[in-house]
């Protein structure tokens, strides 16, 4: 079986002692493709270090979080920008809106989305959407943004209803789903259940958001075969079905070999 972790930030320092093991688990429990979304600036660097030793397996994103919105993100998008038109990246990520932990910036997130989308257009790249006490700003900016033109991407961890997940559908994007749909009464159980298979990537958020059975630890791209077997579960499908239908989702999403 092969899988495409989606979503996985493995060049933060949680996994400065043990990255190239890290990696080599991944591999060695079928997930041929982990894909990493950018936080900032001060992340770009290691992000890039990490796909230079594993060019076969780790891809780069690029872009500026919402909580990384601060009085500087002019300086920063502009910066963005600039490695974009100098590098190979898969998708503008990881962006969005964040309203959980702080308001004070909603404009700034606002614009600084707004331009992350447009970067998304004039490079023809996916987005890769944080969306966190926002769906409703961020479903609006992208119907805005539209003009005639489809966007296509992800709305990484998916944290909304089975409507909200046809509504991201509608509009072109792929909902993503990590260790949550492990947790006991978690909601997106019945996303899971009510949408097809072929609008669900997998993803880790490592080293956030760790599955059942390993709950607790650090979040790793090999804890993956934990996501993909409670799908499997909750659609009453093989999971080589799993794999097969969401790499290659994948792959189209992300234009990846």
């Amino acid at each position: 079986m092969e899988f495409i972790d989606t979503h996985a930030h493995l060049f933060l320092p949680e996994f400065e002692n043990d990255r190239t093991q890290v990696i080599e688990r991944a591999k060695s429990a079928g997930i041929s493709k982990m894909l990493l979304p950018n936080i900032d600036l001060t992340t770009v660097k290691a992000m890039l270090n990490l796909c230079e030793a594993f060019p076969s397996h780790c891809l780069p994103m690029i872009g500026l979080h919402p909580t990384s919105v601060k009085d500087d993100y002019h300086e920063q998008l502009s910066e963005i920008e600039t490695y974009l038109e100098n590098n190979l990246f898969i998708a503008i990520g990881e962006v969005g809106i964040d309203l959980y932990w702080d308001k004070t910036f909603l404009d700034q997130q606002l614009e600084a989305f707004a331009f992350q989308i447009d970067l998304a257009r004039k490079y023809s790249l996916p987005l890769v959407i944080h969306c966190r006490e926002s769906f409703a700003e961020i479903i609006e900016m992208i119907r805005n943004k539209y003009n005639g033109v489809s966007y296509s991407g992800v709305f990484h961890s998916f944290p909304g209803t089975t409507e909200q997940a046809k509504e991201v559908i509608a509009l072109g994007f792929k909902i993503g789903i990590n260790g949550v749909v492990t947790f006991k009464n978690s909601k997106v159980k019945e996303v899971v259940h009510e949408i097809a298979l072929e609008h669900i990537l997998l993803e880790t958020d490592a080293p956030y958001l760790t599955p059942v059975p390993k709950r607790g630890e650090r979040n790793e791209s090999a804890y993956l075969i934990y996501i993909a077997q409670q799908i499997a579960e909750i659609k009453k499908i093989p999971i080589t079905e799993v794999a097969r239908t969401t790499t290659q989702t994948s792959k189209i999403l992300f234009n990846l070999d």
